[in-house]
Parts: C-alpha cells; structure tokens; sequence
C-alpha cells in the first residue's frame, strides 16, 4: 500500500514538531537512529547510503565519500525509509540495489519526505516569487533538481499554484546522481 504525499507530508511536519528540528542529521540523534559512516567509493553508480532495522534497532549508513551537501539529501531520504517503512522493511535493507517489487514505490515516498523535510513551503515560494527558473532555484536552494521537482508535488498537494517543473523525476534518481562540484 502506498502512503499519500498528504501524509507523508503530515508525518513529516508532527517530527518537525516534536522535536522543533529540521536537520536530518540531530533528527537521527534525536529519534534513536544510529548514523554510520562508511567510503563506499565516489561514482556516480556506488551505494549512497542505506537504512536498516533489524532486532528493533536502526540504522542509517551514509557513504561517507560523498559531499556533505550530498550526505544530508540521502540522509533525509534514508531517514524517510526509517520513519515511513520501518515495519515494511523487517530484515531487508533500503539502499540503490534492493531488488523487489514495492522499491520505486518506497523510493518514491521517501523522496517525498526528504523533498518535504528539506525544503521550507515558504523559502520554496519566496524563489520562486523572485522569478527565477525552477533550475536557478534548485542551485539557490542547494539542492538536484530532481528533489525541488518532489517539492512541487508536494506544494501542490498542500494547494499552493506552482508551475509544472520541465520534467518529471523518476523515484530513483539518487542512485546514479553525482554533485557537480
């Protein structure tokens, strides 16, 4: 079954609210998550990080050869898959090479939650009252592209006017992005 972007949206603001904190890195901290890191390798094609629980116990390992801005993107993906697919996930881990049908279901609603956990409604619309190009506020806020495009779906689902994005981003987009440095 998958979760609406309404309340994905709905999760993500009650932690923001318990815990008064967006930053997905004292997020983890804060819900008991243990963050690991570990060099994984900086192609585009190698494991960005992944989420596992097993004997009730979570964990989120980052590839700690990743630029920071980059870690805190998967982080917050990976921190969705936590909060969204604990229960789903049982033994199994969620990273770029889990092979089973629900995947890009999954991908998709932990896109969501890091789209929505990241990204402020009211900093998005400001930018974009600025008149600048979706891909100028994608450089201004930090962040690909492809997560401002999961913004705009979950703006519109809020209600808020906002223009089509050029494209429309696969729920897998993480696993060969690389960060332009």
């Amino acid at each position: 079954m998958s979760l609406s972007i309404s309340l994905i949206s709905k999760e993500v603001k009650r932690i923001q609210n318990k815990y008064r904190e967006s930053d997905p890195f004292r997020l983890c901290r804060l819900l008991g998550i243990s963050l690991l890191f570990s060099p994984m390798g900086s192609h585009p094609e190698d494991c960005k990080g992944f989420y596992l629980y097993q004997s009730r116990k979570q964990a989120i390992v980052l590839n700690e050869d990743l630029p920071e801005a980059l870690q805190r993107i998967i982080l917050a993906h990976e921190l969705g898959h936590g909060i969204l697919h604990r229960k789903a996930s049982g033994l199994h881990s969620f990273h770029d090479f889990v092979l089973f049908d629900e995947t890009s279901v999954y991908e998709y609603e932990a896109n969501i939650f890091a789209a929505d956990l990241l990204l402020e409604d009211s900093k998005v619309l400001s930018l974009l009252n600025d008149d600048l190009s979706f891909f100028q506020a994608a450089a201004k806020l930090k962040v690909p592209a492809e997560l401002l495009d999961f913004k705009f779906r979950v703006l519109k689902r809020k209600g808020y006017k906002v223009v089509d994005p050029p494209f429309v981003s696969s729920s897998n987009f993480l696993k060969n992005y690389s960060e332009k440095e």
